[in-house]
């Protein structure tokens, strides 16, 4: 196993079902501020940071999407959970899935937001890795913010816009640009029909990075797949529209 110890905020209730929360390329624990009140009351959450990002180690690279997958399963490990629900956006979306593919017995049930099993092309991946390298995660975040919400939310919400972008711009450049790589070479499309997880896609319907077409292939490839479209939403619904995702993921997980 090639993991690492990843930073993590654990609470809610100790005895209460777990749910592992992955966060997306560029953002930290934090991206997940909007639910943690609500999912606390009912799970015990585990949020972290994937590495290279916010708290987490930053080692040397190249990355795999296997390493991130190692890194969560040996998180589980370390707080002693056999198994687990996986939410994750974007990048830990894609996390999520390949533990959920080549590690089904660690998990219970699986909703996996505004991502894709592939997402080319590989060069606008390698190339912002290349910018990131030379110039930092500073010089990327104005662009990516822009890809994370809708227009008129940023508009109205500057305060959201400065601190993303912050969040962005802190990201060690190594860390953005390994993950960068790690999607670069993925596809999962052929792990989708071994996931047996009871999973939930979730597409932000203004998602120019991962539009829905994406999270439909997902919800149409796994063994029990339902896909939610958002309306008004870009690439972090949860946070543009946290009370309809907030609803949605605590539905689909406590069902049984």
């Amino acid at each position: 196993m090639s993991a690492v110890e990843v930073h993590a905020v654990v609470t809610g209730p100790e005895d209460g079902p777990v749910v592992l929360l992955s966060n997306s390329l560029g953002s930290t624990h934090r991206m997940w501020d909007a639910q943690i009140g609500a999912l606390q009351e009912r799970f015990r959450v585990v949020r972290y940071d994937t590495r290279g990002h916010g708290g987490s180690p930053v080692p040397a690279g190249p990355y795999t999407i296997d390493d991130l997958a190692d890194d969560a399963v040996a998180l589980l490990d370390r707080l002693g959970v056999q198994r687990a629900h996986l939410v994750g956006l974007s990048l830990g979306g894609m996390t999520a899935m390949r533990v959920a593919a080549r590690n089904p017995e660690r998990v219970e049930r699986m909703a996996v937001l505004c991502t894709g099993a592939q997402l080319p092309p590989a060069d606008a991946w390698t190339e912002r890795a290349a910018t990131v390298r030379a110039n930092d995660s500073s010089s990327v975040a104005a662009a990516v913010v822009q890809r994370w919400f809708t227009a008129e939310y940023l508009a109205a919400h500057p305060d959201v816009r400065s601190e993303s972008e912050a969040m962005v711009a802190a990201t060690p450049a190594e860390g953005y640009a390994g993950c960068c790589e790690v999607i670069a070479a993925m596809d999962l499309r052929a792990d989708l029909a071994s996931i047996t997880a009871p999973t939930l896609a979730i597409a932000g319907a203004d998602d120019p990075a991962t539009p829905p077409a994406k999270l439909d292939e997902i919800a149409a490839g796994v063994k029990d797949g339902r896909l939610l479209v958002v309306p008004h939403a870009a690439h972090l619904a949860n946070a543009e529209q946290p009370g309809i995702v907030t609803r949605a993921l605590i539905e689909h997980l406590e069902q049984s």
